[in-house]
């Protein structure tokens, strides 16, 4: 099992860069799916470890076909035929490139999709927050308005020559406050 996964540094060594160089080029998607850790190493499963080669490739021809004359015609058919088959396996390999980024993409619309879902929920909830929040108001300002009316009504004199509802508030005779050294004394 650990024949196919590789370290970061060996990886790195492999393609001639630094170890920062891999983790800069590599996402934190495509470090999830990638990587495993085992002990304080990180190990590259082989997709993550073709990826990160054709990420790398990619800067190294485009460094190369500056350098070197790009109109060099192959010198014989066996040369020929080996291009083919390196054109071949690169294919594979771009061809595996582009279904990966297609599932990232489908999850994508997926993520989007229910990130859309939730903001029209929290929108609806919102709005019936508000809804209700206005309803208490006006049901508050209804009541005070019954309270305004009934008060009117107790306070109001009657014609029929009956006393008012409300009680009276008559201050009730405080007892005198005794001193404490007459306590003893009868």
């Amino acid at each position: 099992m650990s024949e196919n996964f590789k370290t970061i540094r060996e990886l790195a060594e492999e393609l001639g860069v630094s170890k920062t160089a891999i983790n800069k080029k590599v996402s934190d998607s495509e470090r999830k799916q990638w990587f495993s850790k085992k002990g304080n190493r990180f190990l590259v499963n082989e997709i993550g470890q073709d990826a990160i080669r054709s990420m790398f490739s990619y800067d190294i021809d485009n460094r190369k076909s500056k350098t070197e004359n790009t109109e060099k015609q192959p010198e014989s058919k066996t040369e020929n035929f080996e291009n083919d088959n390196l054109k071949k396996s690169d294919f594979k390999h771009l061809s595996e490139i582009i279904r990966y980024q297609n599932a990232q993409i489908e999850d994508l619309k997926e993520t989007k999709s229910q990130h859309f879902k939730q903001l029209t929920q929290m929108q609806n909830l919102l709005d019936q927050q508000q809804r209700l929040a206005l309803q208490d108001k006006k049901l508050l300002e209804e009541y005070k308005a019954e309270i305004k009316d009934l008060k009117a009504l107790t306070m109001a004199p009657h014609d029929d020559g009956e006393k008012e509802v409300t009680p009276e508030k008559q201050p009730e005779p405080q007892p005198k406050p005794k001193k404490w050294w007459r306590f003893g004394k009868s």
